[in-house]
């Protein structure tokens, strides 16, 4: 087939961005669109083999750092199988009876202990919009507030370990896992904080009661603690283990699900056989939905390096300018835009590899970086006009898009103004990985 008329009209790189744009807005299923987009690449490039694209796609899965990605989404699969998750809303309902808005405030505290389990803001969001939605409008919460505080809640689990979008983007931009970790637990806590005032700002103004005048009596909160420990040393043990050496983040992976599997098993003796053929059912659905968008994403990512896009772009930017703050503010703000369109894990592996080396030369640190883009990123996902995880919450909640979305305003303003926080006192971020590694 002759494709000599593209050739003359528009440049390799032009197909592969307009290809790609058409794509999205035709809602082609992003794995899929990335991969023809870069296949057209080739086909008008016409100086390269078509053995690399293929060569390209297959490497891309064959990093062992990888393996940690499909061993925490089955441990994630086997602890939210195992019982867990209602041990763990119990103790959140006895840590939070006496504030404004309690349910509400469950869904916060709830997703801060979950990011340490399951990693996926789908799965959270999805998670609580089933087991604690319902309640929520049975005792007379708006639909706007119940899908926007659990949607925007799933956000915490973009930093708290052991998160899938962090160990991406370490596998791609070649950063301390371990460190990332570390990373994001003050920015994940500071977060949790955050939305928390929110809900209790907002249900203060709504008339949204507490479920009890007092604090939960110590005893009480203590026996609910006792009823999930197993749960929440889960990502203290990860953290330590990854830290002192004892596994690498792929070895954290496969003792993650051990560890999960013999919770299930016989910590709270839960996980039948048809549970855990369930939660194989889904991670096989999981992982391959990931490692598809990894693979297509290997030959997108040659491309990009290849034809000197991030040194190109480099040099346009920084002849903008050299100030740090006002680059990484500029690099900020375009991740928020394209997050409303594009799915996280693709923004990660896409666009990692051209802006990491841009803002380190300016002297900001990759982990700090990492932090902020995995928060960012993550963000679209809870936001229009594509966002999986407001579309989640509230096609199961019945919930109309608009009404979400009004809602959503005051805790985006919480979030926004973390992320400057995060932004203007980097050592918020690096505090506890400079500690544990020096």
């Amino acid at each position: 087939m002759n494709f000599d008329f593209l050739t003359n009209f528009l440049s390799p790189i032009s197909v592969l961005v307009i290809s790609f744009a058409v794509f999205l807005i035709l809602r082609m299923p992003l794995a899929f669109a990335i991969a023809i987009s870069s296949v057209l690449f080739f086909v008008v490039d016409g100086s390269s083999s078509f053995i690399i694209p293929v060569q390209k796609m297959v490497l891309a899965s064959q990093n062992p750092a990888l393996l940690a990605v499909p061993f925490f989404v089955l441990a994630g699969n086997l602890m939210n199988a195992a019982g867990i998750t209602q041990r763990l809303i119990y103790f959140c309902s006895t840590l939070t009876a006496h504030m404004f808005g309690g349910l509400a405030q469950i869904t916060v505290l709830l997703s801060a202990i979950m990011g340490g389990i399951s990693g996926s803001a789908i799965a959270d969001v999805a998670m609580q919009s089933k087991i604690l939605g319902p309640s929520m409008l049975k005792k007379g919460y708006e639909k706007g507030f119940v899908a926007s505080s659990i949607g925007l809640s799933g956000l915490i689990t973009a930093t708290i370990p052991p998160s899938i979008g962090l160990i991406l983007y370490g596998f791609v931009g070649e950063v301390s896992i371990g460190r990332l970790f570390l990373a994001g637990i003050i920015p994940g806590i500071l977060m949790t904080i955050f939305l928390m005032v929110t809900v209790s700002l907002i249900s203060h103004k709504k008339g949204y009661r507490p479920e009890q005048i007092e604090m939960t009596p110590l005893p009480k909160v203590m026996d609910a603690l006792k009823q999930c420990y197993w749960a929440i040393l889960f990502p203290i043990l990860l953290i330590v283990s990854i830290r002192f050496g004892v596994f690498t983040p792929s070895e954290a992976g496969s003792f993650a699900v051990v560890y999960a599997f013999l919770v299930g098993q016989f910590a709270y003796k839960e996980l039948n056989i048809k549970k855990l053929i369930a939660v194989l059912h889904d991670t096989v659905i999981d992982n391959a939905v990931i490692m598809l968008i990894i693979s297509f994403s290997g030959i997108f990512g040659f491309i990009i390096v290849d034809n000197r896009i991030p040194q190109e772009l480099s040099q346009v930017i920084l002849g903008i300018t050299e100030n740090p703050f006002l680059l990484l503010a500029s690099i900020l703000i375009f991740l928020a835009i394209i997050g409303m369109f594009m799915e996280a894990t693709v923004n990660v592996l896409l666009l990692t590899p051209i802006f990491l080396p841009i803002i380190t030369s300016v002297g900001v640190d990759p982990v700090h970086f990492g932090i902020l883009m995995m928060t960012i990123v993550t963000l679209g996902g809870m936001t229009p006009p594509v966002g999986i995880a407001m579309f989640t919450a509230c096609s199961i909640l019945d919930c109309p898009t608009r009404d979400y979305i009004s809602s959503s305003i005051p805790f985006l303003l919480a979030i926004i103004l973390l992320i400057v926080t995060l932004a203007l006192f980097p050592q918020l971020v690096l505090f506890l990985p400079n500690i544990a590694y020096g």
